[in-house]
């Protein structure tokens, strides 16, 4: 039994509070003193952890009870955190915001199943003393959930912080920071959120680094400290990625990264190294060919669309995965990875695996799905329950193939599995189901399923 790390979870009232830079600047500002800080992210957000990546020069990971299952969510924080000085938890939306407006899978639930204390960012910009209003409902709200600090953002003047303070200070909740509106704090977006940090590596790390200075001289990092270490003993098995028995031999799989390609799982690459995998990395828009002895490609999500002259312009790598997939071969995409094996992506050749093609449209979807399995692939057994995630501003037609992947509830069949193709929209956080990736391991040794 291993007892868990020092931890907080940095919660906002709403979305666009300034989590995100909160949560990143922190990592950074006690990184740079030392410390070896753990980040997750609630929820099945990729771009944020991106950010909690570089400021602490670990993994960024995601802790989300309906994709995994609350049960694992202790498990693969004790995993992610282990050997860290302490833990930094990043929330999603609003702190009591969950699946379908309900608790489930909210901040303040993973607050509760980590026994963390929460960081509460509050916008200030357009308040002074209803700030203290707002504060008193957050940490009211659920008794269950222990709200021990306070960060005002976007705070206009020195004058402004006073009323603020003052306003705050009979709650009994300390105030352990206060920033200024400052735009240059502010990561790039569009239409997904942040550009992720992949795409902007350089510049993004000097944000960070000049971000945690930031933090480092506007929030009181003792205090933070003091609250992190107020967190209980977190006895439990971290979660392992190891598969049971002798790997099979000989297994490699392909892993699509760079800046179009950025949207994996850690666990998801931790899991298939547990099942025996060899795991090579290539780069579909400027790799010349798949990387030798590849027995499985692994094309996850990101942003295709963005660099789609550049994947076009690939001819030779293009070719090599529609070969790799009319072989017969397992191919596993999702979402991004699914755009890049269509016919065209608004109106540029990509790998023609599918007979399908894509475009971007003006509408969003976006949430969590439960969905079953139609046909055996290289990833799931026929029948298969899975929960997964969509976030995307694009479409495919036809939306499945003759041979669906899933069954989507509330939604009809969607995806298509062909050969050894397993091709779908649903991102899937591979811990709540293991026995996928080992299946794809073991298609890529050519064990069979």
């Amino acid at each position: 039994m291993v007892a868990g790390a020092p931890r907080l979870v940095v919660a906002g009232t709403h979305s666009g509070v300034g989590k995100t830079t909160v949560a990143s600047g922190l990592v950074a500002a006690l990184a740079a003193r030392g410390l070896r800080v753990a980040p997750f992210k609630v929820g099945p957000d990729f771009i944020d952890p991106s950010y909690h990546a570089l400021a602490a020069g670990r993994p960024g990971r995601n802790l989300d009870p309906f994709l995994c299952g609350e049960e694992l969510v202790r498990p693969l924080f004790l995993h992610g955190a282990r050997g860290a000085d302490l833990a930094v938890v990043e929330g999603v939306m609003g702190l009591f915001d969950g699946e379908g407006g309900g608790d489930f899978a909210s901040t303040a639930h993973v607050a509760r199943l980590l026994g963390a204390p929460v960081l509460l960012v509050v916008d200030a910009s357009a308040m002074a003393r209803s700030a203290a209003a707002v504060v008193h409902g957050y940490s009211t709200f659920d008794p269950r959930v222990r709200v021990g600090g306070v960060v005002l953002n976007r705070v206009g003047s020195d004058a402004h912080e006073r009323m603020l303070r003052e306003a705050l200070s009979p709650l009994g909740v300390p105030v352990l920071g206060a920033l200024r509106r400052d735009g240059r704090l502010a990561a790039p977006e569009r239409h997904l959120g942040l550009v992720p940090a992949a795409e902007r590596r350089r510049a993004a790390g000097e944000a960070v680094r000049r971000l945690g200075e930031v933090i480092g001289r506007r929030l009181d990092l003792e205090g933070v400290l003091r609250l992190a270490r107020s967190a209980g003993p977190l006895e439990g098995e971290p979660w392992s990625p190891e598969a049971p028995g002798p790997p099979p031999p000989g297994a490699r799989v392909a892993v699509a990264s760079g800046p179009a390609f950025s949207f994996l799982y850690e666990e998801n690459l931790e899991l298939l190294r547990g099942a025996g995998a060899e795991l090579l990395f290539f780069d579909p828009a400027s790799s010349e060919g798949l990387p030798e002895g590849a027995g499985a490609l692994y094309l996850g999500g990101g942003f295709p669309e963005v660099y789609a002259a550049e994947l076009s312009e690939n001819r030779p790598l293009r070719e090599a995965v529609r070969l790799f997939a009319a072989a017969g071969r397992p191919v596993v995409a999702e979402c991004g990875g699914l755009l890049y094996l269509a016919r065209s992506l608004d109106g540029r050749e990509m790998c023609g695996v599918l007979d399908a093609g894509a475009r971007m449209t003006g509408r969003l979807t976006l949430g969590y799905r439960r969905a079953r399995a139609l046909s055996g692939s290289s990833l799931a057994e026929a029948g298969t329950e899975v929960r997964g995630h969509e976030f995307h501003y694009s479409a495919v037609e036809p939306a499945a193939g003759e041979r669906p992947a899933w069954e989507v509830e509330g939604r009809g069949p969607e995806g298509f599995v062909a050969g050894g193709v397993h091709a779908s929209y649903l991102h899937l956080h591979w811990a709540a189901r293991p026995q996928m990736p080992r299946r794809l391991v073991r298609a890529a040794a050519g064990v069979g399923a």
